[in-house]
């Protein structure tokens, strides 16, 4: 189960987090996920800083010590096959060997004593890695213009690209460290690894992965595999989970001896590569399934969110609906207050009504539009906006409303209108003693 602060990387970090480990071999997960944070989860810079530290190159972040093995080499049980120099043979041989010795002595001491001097003068170039890549192809350059186009198939990237590459395909990962100055590296490289059924073998079996140690990438990997002479080969794959080195072969080999020497150590360790493909793919269908699973439920979720979401918008325009007819009520409320109020101030602002007996006064019957009947007596010098406050402060009356005359038929000018500024008296309107007018309703209109 995921540490807790593990739980919010995503699924390509998780990768890039366990490949670290397998490649550098750190225990603690919170420091590969450090270390790779500071590199902005670019898994090769990672790689190479800690390749770095190994040969004492301080971090450029100054990372806490950690163990520097890019892959597993304490494992008892990695095959290693040494090929000795041959002994010299007959009184001749012995006798060149033995005058040979001491000067052979001599050079060599002289030589170490020289190399161990010029560290202290000047460090060794090789300690630092500026171009990885450039390594490796210039020892592919300079391989080819020695020994011909006619190798094994060179992984053109760095060695912990291949190491990534190989656990990734479940493939054996062949690496082979070329030594200059060695006497044997001629000949190795001439007549076995050139040879065509040595190139078939590799190009068919394995990744195959080479440089000089000359170099500094090629420098780098031989203080991790500490080979002990050359020509070196070690046959890394992915065991246990981690990048383990299953084989090691060193010194001349022949053509023969080589293919069975490799087809030995693949054999004895190809059921770990079918085991770990059973489990990857174990590991794929499990992730697969739980992906399904996971997207099953976010549809789910989604779905349920939707008729949430649909809910509280239903709710919400029953909300606002039920707010506009409450609004609407208090409006028409207000409104039929404010009605009521203006018809009963129109009401208190009318003139007495006239007595009967003044023959000033005319007598006038209003047809209302429910059909009912209001009479009620005006003075012939009042205004005909009179007329339409009576009818105005009357519970019976429309609130918007004419009044119509018959003979002649026409509509009383009883409002200001452009027409008529100031409305006309009873007189002016033609009105006589007694008159019939009807109220036509205008509220609809």
């Amino acid at each position: 189960m995921a540490a807790p602060e593990e739980r919010d990387l995503t699924q390509e970090q998780t990768e890039k987090l366990l490949q670290f480990q397998d490649l550098t071999g750190i225990e603690s997960m919170d420091q590969c996920r450090h270390t790779l944070e500071q590199h902005n989860w670019n898994i090769e810079a990672a790689v190479q800083d800690r390749l770095n530290e190994q040969e004492g190159v301080p971090s450029v972040f100054n990372p806490p010590p950690s163990r520097p093995l890019q892959v597993n080499t304490a494992d008892h049980r990695i095959y290693s096959y040494v090929v000795s120099r041959p002994q010299p043979r007959g009184l001749l041989g012995w006798g060149y060997y033995l005058i040979m010795l001491p000067f052979r002595l001599t050079y060599y001491t002289i030589l170490d004593i020289f190399r161990f001097a010029l560290r202290f003068i000047r460090p060794d170039p090789r300690s630092r890695v500026t171009d990885p890549v450039g390594d490796i192809v210039s020892f592919m350059h300079s391989f080819e213009e020695k020994y011909g186009r006619a190798h094994p198939v060179f992984y053109q990237g760095t060695y912990s690209q291949a190491l990534n590459d190989a656990k990734r395909e479940l493939r054996f990962l062949l690496v082979y460290l070329h030594g200059d100055d060695h006497q044997d590296s001629d000949e190795f490289c001439r007549n076995t690894l050139c040879a065509p059924e040595v190139i078939s073998l590799i190009n068919t079996r394995m990744l195959f992965w080479a440089c000089s140690t000359n170099k500094p990438e090629g420098y780098r990997v031989s203080q991790a595999l500490r080979e002990n002479t050359y020509p070196f080969l070690a046959m890394i794959m992915l065991k246990d989970r981690r990048m383990t080195v299953v084989g090691r072969l060193e010194g001349l080999i022949q053509p023969d001896d080589l293919i069975n020497q490799l087809t030995f150590i693949m054999d004895a360790n190809q059921t770990y590569l079918v085991s770990e493909r059973l489990e990857r793919e174990e590991r794929n269908q499990t992730q697969v399934l739980r992906q399904q699973q996971d997207e099953a439920y976010l549809a789910s979720l989604r779905a349920d969110q939707e008729k949430e979401r649909k809910k509280r918008e239903e709710r919400e325009r029953k909300r606002r609906k039920e707010e506009e007819v409450q609004q609407q009520k208090l409006a028409e409320e207000r409104r039929r207050q404010n009605l009521q109020e203006e018809k009963e101030r129109k009401l208190e602002c009318l003139p007495p009504e006239p007595s009967p007996d003044d023959p000033e006064s005319v007598k006038i019957i209003f047809k209302l539009p429910n059909d009912s009947r209001v009479e009620r007596r005006f003075h012939f010098s009042q205004s005909l906006t009179v007329i339409h406050d009576f009818l105005f402060s009357l519970k019976e009356s429309p609130e918007k409303f004419q009044i119509e005359a018959n003979f002649p038929r026409r509509v009383l000018p009883c409002i200001p209108s452009e027409e008529w500024p100031n409305p006309p008296t009873l007189q002016e309107a033609g009105l006589s003693h007694t008159e019939v007018l009807f109220v036509q309703d205008l509220t609809d209109e």
